[in-house]
């Protein structure tokens, strides 16, 4: 049974680390200039005061999908508390199992908990989980370009 829920970041953070580079290595572009090398430090900062939020998905107890997002007033928006995707991936084998519904509608429920009023979701092109987020009733509202440069 698949089962969603927040959970801590410092512990997770620990759990999910052997998983960062098979999500990368299915999802990330650009891997011959762009190493994987998360900022954990800034990532446990953050988390110290309150700014980010993660919600696991797990299958008999076993972490098979997640969710970071942060947590902040809009920079251009400051009464609008808002949450900011910034990874979210399922186990291959978990896909088509209704778990991305199971682990975004925990993620909408701790984002109300926490008084969040939107949030922003994004998705990869050659990856596209679209169809969820609309299944969810998100709408497009921004596309985003990238151009390596260096």
């Amino acid at each position: 049974m698949l089962t969603a829920q927040p959970e801590p970041f410092a512990p997770f953070l620990e759990e999910v680390k052997p998983l960062l580079p098979l999500h990368w290595d299915e999802l990330a572009l650009n891997k011959d200039m762009v190493p994987l090398s998360p900022q954990y430090e800034e990532y446990l900062r953050r988390d110290s005061i309150g700014m980010v939020m993660t919600v696991t998905l797990r299958a008999a107890g076993a972490r098979v999908g997640y969710f970071v997002g942060f947590v902040a007033p809009g920079l251009h928006y400051s009464t609008c508390l808002t949450l900011h995707l910034d990874i979210f991936w399922l186990h291959p084998e978990q896909r088509g199992k209704m778990g991305g519904v199971k682990l975004f509608r925990a993620v909408e429920a701790e984002a109300k908990r926490r008084g969040v009023q939107r949030i922003f979701v994004g998705s990869k092109i050659h990856r596209d989980a679209s169809r969820l987020f609309e299944r969810l009733g998100y709408a497009e509202v921004e596309r985003t370009f990238s151009k390596m440069v260096a």
